[in-house]
């Protein structure tokens, strides 16, 4: 299993930008899918997430202005985040879980739960 993140980069504040994760030896119809994302000095912490039946879930610093999805057909995951803030500078990683993981552990992000994982691709908003 492969995980290739891209769509990261320089932004201001107040812009937007999509990243993707292109897997590859896995299918995102079937497995549930996530970003996380890490920062100097923090502990990764997972963004956004969305299981293999489409449920999603969002921390609370991105609701309202981030959005995952999916395209089963080109085996991709986007992260569509808005009104970006300095805080969210950070590396996003996509990750990946074979299991179905079940409310309400699927909306607490927890990184053992999603043991494939990229490289990440840098998102700095300044």
């Amino acid at each position: 299993v492969q995980l290739v993140e891209s769509g990261g980069g320089l932004v201001q504040p107040g812009g937007s930008l999509r990243l993707s994760c292109a897997p590859s030896g896995l299918s995102v119809s079937d497995f549930s899918m996530a970003w996380f994302r890490q920062s100097p000095g923090k502990e990764r912490e997972g963004v956004a997430a969305i299981r293999r039946d489409d449920l999603t879930a969002y921390t609370d610093s991105v609701k309202g202005r981030s959005t995952i999805s999916k395209d089963n057909a080109g085996n991709s995951l986007f992260l569509h985040m808005t009104n970006l803030k300095p805080e969210d500078t950070a590396m996003y990683y996509c990750a990946a879980s074979a299991s179905f993981i079940l409310t309400p552990r699927f909306y607490r992000f927890e990184s053992s739960d999603y043991p494939y994982r990229g490289q990440g691709t840098q998102v700095t908003v300044s």
